[in-house]
């Protein structure tokens, strides 16, 4: 099985004629994702890809059945295009895009309240790789070739590090069932929180690697509900260990600011909570393969 997406996915692509739309759109469809069309208001009616295109997601929805969506869309616009697939009854909405003003996505958080926990959108993003179900479906823009189908969960606020991870094990033999990035921003729609819990549910995830970076409480939290609420292991890893005080690294989200956000507080917080910590990036798929070597029956 997967989190968030299989190969039954039905998924739309906002923005989708532009440029950066269209390219990753042939290369989430090359990889097996079933991409049911696309939105570019005022290009309704016309046709894509060899794929219908709506002018508003209600449409799309109306005509496709479409359950998620992923929005390549401008930062001035994207927040608008997210709450417009909330509105529409999208499931699942991934924002790739960076930039999105920080007071927009308090708009966005606050407007997916508005639905009740049933029927409210989950929001992967923004400024993120995306999730990849690997040989099932693919809502984002990392490589596919890097991943391999397995039984390891990854969730990551960095995409590169997302990348690194799933590499690595491959070259180990072992298989990715989900990975998802959440993004980097200080404010982004889901958090690792969310993602441990989907993965603790599904039968075919064995074990989870969790990266984060500095900035933030969202890894310290993360932590104690695993100790608390997770039956399988967790490797963690926290970007970050030689950033500097109060000075911002890369994007808004990376920022060491108080006491529990630098990357070492963070690493000795995740082992206290029981986690196995990576102790370089270069370490990744060997630490989690010492994990599933320790956790199978002898």
């Amino acid at each position: 099985m997967s989190i968030l997406i299989d190969e039954n996915s039905r998924i739309l692509v906002q923005g989708f004629t532009g440029d950066k739309g269209t390219f990753h759109a042939k290369e989430m469809i090359a990889c097996g994702t079933k991409v049911v069309g696309g939105v570019t208001p005022g290009k309704g009616g016309s046709t894509h890809l060899g794929l219908p295109v709506f002018n508003t997601v209600k449409e799309a929805v109306r005509a496709t059945d479409a359950t998620a969506s992923i929005t390549f869309v401008a930062p001035p616009y994207c927040a608008d295009a997210i709450m417009e697939a909330a509105d529409a009854g999208i499931q699942l909405v991934c924002s790739i895009t960076d930039g999105i003003p920080a007071q927009d996505m308090m708009r966005v958080k606050r407007y997916l309240l508005r639905y009740q926990r049933g029927r409210r959108t989950l929001m992967v993003g923004p400024n993120c790789a995306g999730i990849i179900s690997p040989g099932k479906a693919m809502l984002g823009i990392m490589p596919s070739n890097i991943y391999m189908r397995g039984a390891v969960g990854i969730v990551s606020r960095s995409g590169t590090l997302g990348y690194e991870a799933a590499a690595q094990m491959k070259d180990l033999g072992i298989g990715v069932s989900t990975s998802v990035g959440i993004g980097g921003d200080p404010i982004n729609g889901s958090s690792f929180l969310d993602h441990l819990i989907l993965f603790e549910q599904d039968p075919e995830t064995q074990a989870v690697m969790m990266i984060g970076e500095i900035g933030g409480p969202q890894e310290a939290e993360a932590a104690a509900w695993i100790k608390d609420n997770m039956t399988k292991p967790v490797v963690g890893y926290v970007a970050g260990l030689t950033a500097p005080k109060g000075r911002r690294m890369g994007h808004a989200g990376a920022i060491i600011s108080a006491t529990g956000d630098s990357a070492a507080e963070k690493s000795e917080i995740m082992k206290s909570y029981g986690l196995t910590v990576a102790p370089s990036p270069s370490e990744l798929g060997a630490t989690m393969a010492k994990v599933l070597g320790a956790a199978r029956p002898h």
